[in-house]
């Protein structure tokens, strides 16, 4: 029986009962205290615990659920995976004990044929709780299930709470006899693994209070109103319905092993190692699919990083299954096809799932070729100074392989451990903090401008009220100095010239916030001195610093004045913003919903806007984008603002940005009306027409899954457009083509040039080659090998030395050990390649050995195969003794 058609069976099963069919949660949770949903009755806990009052009487679900504690022990053990589906049914204050065992027994051992499982009665086991008589003789009455099958335990075991004051109750839990094959006689007490739990049944009839222990906790008394909390594991009657020996084997997991036994052509079964390795592989990718289905996107931080630690682990379970190409275009739509049956929207966002997790994938397998060999470097540095001690790799190299080639650190643990090296975490974590302490007093010095973020606290409390920003409407304003502050410390007076922060009751300055660059202008005080604002920042909410110059006059606390913004600027700034959400809005008509801002800066005339994708934006889509903006600009469309409610702006689809934070009460602005709706604090042109032009300039990659677009609008538009025709002339002059014809003459121009390019490589690598005989006739006899030492000078590439060093070994055959080292100069860095031949590699002489003590003596690293590797260093003037060291190396192996 299929997963998904036991899926099914039990909704038709309790909906047919009258319970209300609810669909799966998401796997994000949502209690911010966890990251995921980790149990079937997360979505029913409000309901349970009586924080709200339940819709229905009676529900069923199938609940997808993830839990990663255990990750590490994934694979190794068939019992732990971190993606699994637990059917549920529930009663809340309707039925009870009577009711939920006669609906368990009935559903597990019913016919086949009436919609049941079908389980052989007599391969039934439960467990009560040992004080809970009314549960054992329902079993014995509505089951017919002897004493003997009916077993007692403890508080730990079967009684469930939440772990404080709340809903308690007494578990009964069911077991399915596996067989005397598969372990002891004498039910679950004596051998869980031959007796498999499939269903927990929770009786909630008791109020606890706090304090006690698992074993051991206050009852208060009996709830006023009883529940039914169930929870079977879907994967665990798969397996056993399926007659397979565990959860990795059946119809929804074991796909994916069979597509890594042929990526890896290794057996399942064979090799205990390669085993976890693809049991790893089937569970992660399992559990990297639904949670990129439910929205989820790699990252550094909470629910992101679990996945690309999912993701990471799966790719490098494969680099250990020896497969060296990208895997997931093989993997995740195996995984996608079998779990469909039950989640049809994995089909229907095949193509967002895919390219996130095939992106992840391409950027863990630079970060694995650069970090590998760094750590291994490392690893073998501290198996050689640790003597008779334990190894260990410290904290600045887990630091530097974390910051540098962003190898997270539980990868690090992970393959330091399999050497039997362990890492100085305690050191790693303090760098950690060392460095977001540095981030966050760098973006604290921006917003403060060095002063103590104590003065400005104390400002605003003096203040009563938050600085009242009068931006939206007014370009020039009255205002009182309320606050005064010169070189980080707060005063009564400034005279010119001095720099200086001034703080005022109201203001018309922006200060920088959403993306948007500060307002510049004056402050004209009636006692005759004059600031020039140079930037307004907001280091404490509610509190407008207005950073400038004292140019003329005395400034004094309590002083009135004039406060002006430069509205070009204003007005240029205003322009970006609302280019922009125009932006925003035709890049998620093009790529998709998932397009959403990860960044902006708007600049007088140039914007910056960053986005989540995990694929380059097509050349062809970046000019439909850029026409639907103008299109619509050319609409002349009305921009709005409204303050609503929170939830009244979500309701009509107003978008919400990367990372920030929303009080109850909320600003819209609206475009077009429903065409772009965005909540924004911000300034904006009041029609789409104000915005004159929108130039697309390109986009890229600024990490992974982001992506950045960057803009001009407006004049830096119009004269961007303008310096592109003059130089378009300018070309077609030259080449005396008209302009239509400019592309083909261009490509023909760039077409014969990597020709030329071509042909000028191939004669300086027959130059090279043509030594190739002289090199192997001036063979060194060391020990009985023969070694070839060579410095071939500046070379194109890598490749010219590959190319030498082969042709070197094949002209001196298997006679002999032979090691070939050939060394060179490309772009100002220098190079080595060491090949062995057979008979070298039987005597132990590796190349891969060879080439990173060359690479440390030339101030880099490298690393490759027993027969060729190649590394490369910093240090150009060490190449003599980089190949007289491997000479000596080889020396003193063979000695």
């Amino acid at each position: 029986m299929r997963t998904a058609e036991i899926r099914q069976r039990w909704l038709t099963y309790f909906a047919d009962r009258g319970h209300t069919v609810v669909p799966s949660a998401s796997l994000i949770s949502p209690d911010p205290s966890t990251l995921f949903t980790i149990a079937g009755m997360v979505p029913f806990i409000p309901y349970m615990t009586g924080q709200q009052t339940a819709p229905w009487k009676r529900a069923t679900s199938v609940q997808k659920c993830v839990r990663t504690l255990d990750i590490e022990e994934v694979g190794k053990t068939t019992r732990h995976g971190t993606f699994f589906q637990m059917n549920g049914n529930f009663s809340f204050g309707d039925y009870f004990k009577e009711e939920a065992i006669a609906y368990a027994w009935d559903f597990i051992t019913g016919s086949v044929d009436d919609g049941k499982l079908g389980f052989d009665p007599e391969l039934v086991w439960v467990t009560v709780f040992h004080e809970d008589d009314e549960a054992r003789e329902i079993w014995k009455r509505v089951a017919g299930l002897p004493d003997e099958r009916i077993q007692s335990r403890g508080m730990r075991d079967n009684f469930w709470s939440t772990g404080a004051r709340g809903p308690a109750g007494p578990c009964s839990e069911i077991y399915i006899d596996r067989g005397p094959e598969y372990g002891a006689e004498g039910g679950p007490v004596v051998d869980e693994d031959r007796y498999i739990e499939i269903w927990n049944l929770v009786f909630m009839q008791f109020e606890r209070a706090d304090g006690g222990t698992k074993d051991d906790f206050p009852i208060i008394g009996p709830l006023a109103s009883r529940n039914i909390d169930t929870g079977m594991g879907l994967e665990r009657v798969a397996f056993l319905l399926q007659g397979v020996d565990n959860m990795y084997e059946i119809d929804e997991v074991f796909p994916v092993i069979q597509v890594a036994q042929e990526l890896s052509g290794k057996a399942y079964g064979a090799v205990e190692d390669d085993d976890v390795r693809m049991r790893v592989v089937a569970d992660h990718i399992r559990s990297a699919v639904m949670l990129i289905g439910d929205g989820i996107r790699p990252s550094n931080e909470g629910r992101g990083y679990v996945l690309r630690r999912l993701i990471r682990r799966s790719v490098r379970a494969m680099r250990l299954l020896g497969v060296d190409e990208p895997a997931l275009p093989a993997l995740v739509p195996a995984s996608i096809e079998v779990m469909k049956a039950s989640y049809p929207e994995l089909g229907e966002n095949f193509d967002r799932i895919t390219s996130i997790a095939y992106a992840e994938e391409e950027a863990f397998r630079r970060t694995l070729t650069a970090g590998t060999t760094i750590l291994e470097n490392a690893v073998g540095s501290a198996l050689s100074s640790a003597g008779a001690g334990k190894a260990v790799l410290g904290g600045a190299e887990a630091f530097q392989l974390h910051d540098t080639y962003g190898f997270p650190i539980d990868l690090t643990l992970e393959m330091a451990s399999e050497h039997g090296v362990a890492v100085d975490e305690t050191a790693f974590r303090s760098l950690m903090q060392a460095q977001r302490s540095r981030a966050r007093a760098d973006a604290l010095a921006k917003r403060t401008g060095g002063a103590d973020k104590a003065a400005y606290e104390t400002l605003q409390s003096g203040l009563g009220a938050p600085v009242e920003f009068l931006g939206y409407t007014d370009t020039t304003a009255r205002a009182s100095v309320v606050g005064l502050i010169v070189d980080g410390v707060p005063g009564p007076v400034a005279t010119a010239p001095a720099s200086v922060e001034v703080i005022l009751n109201r203001t018309p300055f922006y200060a920088e916030a959403g993306g948007q660059l500060a307002d510049q202008g004056t402050i004209v005080l009636d006692g005759g001195a004059t600031i020039e604002v140079d930037d307004v920042q907001a280091p404490i909410k509610g509190l407008s610093v207005h950073r400038g110059r004292v140019v003329d006059g005395t400034v004094t606390m309590g002083e009135s004045g004039t406060a002006t913004i430069d509205t070009a600027r204003r007005k240029a700034i205003s322009r970006a913003h609302s280019a922009t959400h125009m932006i925003h809005k035709a890049l998620q008509e093009s790529l998709g919903k998932d397009a959403t801002q990860a960044g902006s800066e708007n600049a007088p005339s140039r914007i910056r806007f960053d986005f989540r994708s995990s694929q380059a934006v097509p050349q062809g889509a970046l000019a439909e984008i850029e026409e639907r903006v103008n299109t619509q600009l050319a609409e002349d469309l009305e921009v709005t603002e409204q303050i609503m409610n929170i939830d009244e702006a979500r309701a009509l689809g107003a978008m919400a940005l990367f990372g920030e934070k929303y009080g109850d009460r909320v600003r819209v602005v609206s475009i077009g009306g429903d065409w772009s709706r965005e909540l924004c604090a911000g300034t904006h042109v009041k029609r789409s027409g104000q915005l004159g032009l929108v130039t697309l300039l390109g986009e890229a990659s600024i990490g992974s899954g982001v992506r950045r677009v960057d803009a001009l609008v407006g004049d830096g538009a119009y004269g961007f457009q303008a310096k592109e025709h003059a130089l378009v002339g300018q070309l077609t002059g030259m080449l005396n083509v008209r302009t239509e014809e400019l592309p083909d003459r261009v490509g023909g121009l760039i077409t014969r040039l990597k020709e030329a390019e071509k042909e000028l490589a191939a004669v300086r690598q027959g130059q090279l080659l043509a030594a190739a005989g002289q090199l192997a006739a001036s063979a060194e006899v060391v020990g009985d090998a023969r070694v070839v030492t060579h410095d071939a000078g500046e070379v194109a590439s890598a490749d010219d030395l590959r190319a030498l060093a082969l042709d070197v070994r094949g002209r001196l055959g298997e006679s002999a050990p032979t090691v070939v080292a050939v060394a060179g100069v490309s772009k100002e860095r220098p190079l080595v390649v060491v090949v062995t031949n057979a008979t070298a590699r039987e005597r132990g002489l590796k190349a891969g050995a060879f080439v990173k003590a060359a690479s440390g003596v030339l101030g880099g690293g490298g690393g490759g195969k027993d027969d060729m590797a190649q590394g490369g260093g910093q240090d150009v003037t060490a190449v003599p003794a980089a190949l007289a060291g491997l000479r000596d190396g080889v020396a003193a192996q063979l000695a």
